[in-house]
């Protein structure tokens, strides 16, 4: 049997559906990455807002259309979509032969075989669907704050940590495989441990990952402002394999918006933090997230974050228009505020980050910085890598035109030129193996700011 396997949404659900392909291995099928060659399709779907949940429809139709020419047998559904509207889903997409959640993938996994007839195969291996050189690590599942636009806690559940010891092992497994950069993920990775162990142990866990030595880059996502502590910050800045980056999604800097968001914060907070992470970590990347059209946005909150955005120049910005889901306290705020007027506002932030980050990356022409090349792109006649400031598919990219560069190693790059979302630049012709780049590169090679 070829079975497809699509993933749609966050790097959390790209892990789950590499278990899924890895309990599925083994069991006398083909994985096979186009569907139009498969029997059986697999779409493991993302509800979070309503942008995703209409690319997630999108996709179940497309491939309901595929069994219904005969290319496909069957269709199944898997993740937040279904977790969320599996009821709504059986009864408006009948063609669908199951649909699944996604609050426990082993079960999801075991399901799926009986579906299918297949023999049951062990449970917890992985197929990593990512490049060879870096992986996501997820370290809990689900959410318990109560920020009032979130629809997180109610498709994934309560939070729940991965037992530390089951999270070293795969992390080696992982480097042994070749994995050199770890990318560590959760709804929040800053209260890791808070559940399982009685205290909150992301500090333990991070001492325990740093001492693989296979493992060159590390970067923390996900990191909440309300629990970001400032012995978090000491460790980022004393330990050079965690990246000299942040993210740390904050939504917004007006004091009143971010008490209707529930978000547990304010601005004092979170501008202490900035400066604690700006002092102790020179030449961070800070990346965060930001929401526009919240019910009851004012104009003046607007202009306050305009404000705060220019004077606090984060290097990584994403921005994205509020989402009205149900189930969550802010489906019922009043005050909604304009659909041309949201526009409006992420075009005049949009348009400011832009400056900033062009900004920023021009100041770098003529700095030497180490990257991961990751793919040559034949459209650019360029190889294209991501500095310690580039996380994959949200960030920055690197191009160097040069000849027989290596996928999925490290070089020092010469920048000779830069706009607002890329770096061009040159080898110094030194490629850094996974043995001498902690020997031959000082800490300081690590600041990125564009």
């Amino acid at each position: 049997m070829k079975i497809n396997v699509t993933t749609l949404g966050c790097p959390k659900n790209l892990v789950d559906s590499e278990f899924l392909l890895g309990g599925l291995k083994g069991c006398d099928v083909q994985l096979v990455d186009d569907p139009l060659l498969a029997e059986t399709l697999i779409l493991n779907t993302c509800g979070f807002i309503q942008g995703a949940k209409e690319e997630s429809i999108d996709a179940i139709l497309e491939a309901v259309a595929l069994k219904k020419s005969g290319s496909c047998k069957r269709v199944f559904v898997t993740g937040c979509l279904s977790q969320r509207y599996a009821t709504e889903l059986r009864r408006e997409i009948p063609e669908v032969d199951g649909f699944f959640g996604n609050r426990d993938m082993n079960r999801v996994i075991r399901q799926l075989t009986r579906e299918l007839d297949l023999r049951r195969e062990i449970l917890g291996e992985r197929i990593l669907t990512t490049p060879s050189h870096y992986a996501y690590l997820k370290i809990s599942e689900g959410c318990e704050h109560p920020c009032t636009f979130c629809s997180i806690p109610g498709i994934r559940g309560k939070f729940k940590s991965r037992p530390m010891e089951d999270l070293i092992r795969e992390a080696q497994s992982l480097a042994d495989s070749g994995v050199r950069e770890l990318i560590i993920v959760a709804q929040d990775s800053t209260v890791y441990g808070q559940d399982l162990y009685g205290e909150i142990r992301l500090l333990p866990l991070l001492r325990a990952l740093v001492s693989i030595r296979e493992l060159k880059w590390m970067r923390l996502l996900y990191t909440y402002p309300a629990n970001f502590s400032a012995e978090l910050i000491d460790f980022i800045s004393e330990h050079r394999n965690i990246l000299n980056y942040v993210d740390m999604p904050i939504q917004h800097i007006s004091d009143r918006l971010l008490r209707k968001m529930a978000r547990k914060t304010g601005r004092r907070h979170i501008e202490d933090i900035i400066a604690g992470i700006r002092h102790k970590c020179p030449g961070v990347t800070l990346r965060t997230t930001l929401m526009v059209g919240f019910p009851g946005e004012t104009e003046q909150d607007h202009e306050e974050l305009c404000e705060f955005i220019g004077d606090t120049r984060f290097e990584r910005l994403g921005l994205f228009a509020y989402s009205s889901e149900e189930d969550t306290p802010a489906f019922n705020f009043p005050e909604r505020v304009p659909e041309n007027i949201v526009q409006e506002r992420l075009a005049e932030l949009n348009d400011l980050q832009c400056q900033i980050s062009e900004e920023m990356n021009q100041e770098l022409i003529g700095t030497e910085q180490e990257v991961l090349i990751e793919e040559y792109d034949t459209e650019e006649e360029a190889y294209v890598g991501r500095s310690v400031g580039d996380c994959p598919q949200i960030d920055n990219r690197v191009l160097v035109r040069e000849q027989k560069l290596e996928i999925g190693r490290f070089y020092l790059v010469n920048i000779t030129g830069a706009g607002p979302y890329e770096l061009v630049g040159k080898t110094s012709g030194q490629m850094l193996s996974p043995q001498n780049i902690e020997s031959e590169v000082p800490h300081e090679r690590y600041s990125f700011a564009g």
